[in-house]
Formats: C-alpha cells, sequence, structure tokens
C-alpha cells in the first residue's frame, strides 16, 4: 500500500463528530513528519463521500482555508452537520479530537 493509501485508508477511520490533525494522520499512516504530504493528498481525495477529508484540521485546530471540496465555508459545514463546533474557522481539539490509535 502507498503512503497516500495508507492516509486515505486511515482518515476513513476518523469518526463522525470527530477531527484528525494532518499531523496525526501522517504519524498514523507511517510517516511522522509527513503533514504537508497529508494535505496534499487530501486535496487530491479521489472519493471525498467515502474519505472525510473534511474531518482533518490543522494542528492548532484551524479549517484548510483551500478546502479543496468547496472552500472552508463547506468544511465548516461538514463539520457541524456531524455535531462539532467551529468557532469562527476553529475547531476545540481539547473537545473534538479523535483519540484513536495507531
Amino acid at each position: 500500500m502507498t503512503f497516500k493509501q495508507q492516509i486515505y485508508e486511515t482518515v476513513k477511520r476518523i469518526p463522525r463528530g470527530t477531527v484528525a490533525t494532518y499531523g496525526q494522520i501522517a504519524l498514523m499512516s507511517g510517516n511522522r513528519g509527513a503533514a504537508r504530504a497529508v494535505g496534499n493528498a487530501l486535496h487530491v481525495n479521489p472519493e471525498p463521500y467515502v474519505i472525510p477529508c473534511h474531518r482533518v484540521v490543522n494542528a492548532s485546530g484551524r479549517l484548510a482555508p483551500d478546502f479543496a471540496f468547496g472552500g472552508a465555508d463547506e468544511q465548516k459545514r461538514l463539520l457541524e452537520e456531524e455535531g462539532v463546533k467551529v468557532d469562527g474557522n476553529t475547531v476545540d481539539l481539547e473537545k473534538y479530537q479523535w483519540r484513536g490509535k495507531s
């Protein structure tokens, strides 16, 4: 399995109503320092309705300003639809971060 495929499989495991960070996905996908590669892979997500890339935020909980599937407003809408409160363009990681195992 390629690193990109591993990223997609990891993102599929993020439960509704939670978020993960790019760095967290990189670590869980087997490449600790590859947060930027995670962002690049999610930007070209081949199945955005199957691979929930809207659940991935930066290390501070900020939404992606260039969310590839409708912009930050759409990412916010999708998260709020799942019960994640977004304050401005930021998610409270203490409350909503997925604590899944790698």
